[in-house]
């Protein structure tokens, strides 16, 4: 079974590899939380794009 990103092509693992990547950088817990928030900001969209909603 490969789960695939319907807008952007790229394994949905991909993404969660990321999330966990930007827990591991020696960053502060803020500047964490915004680039989770951004990486989850760019799922979100790519979703709709592919829902044809934007």
């Amino acid at each position: 079974m490969n789960q695939k990103s319907p807008a952007l092509g790229t394994p949905i693992p991909v993404k969660n590899i990321t999330l966990y990547l930007i827990n591991m950088l020696p960053m502060d817990g803020r500047a964490k939380q915004i680039a989770r928030v951004v990486v989850i900001i760019i799922g979100i969209v790519s979703l709709l794009k592919y829902l044809a909603v934007f």
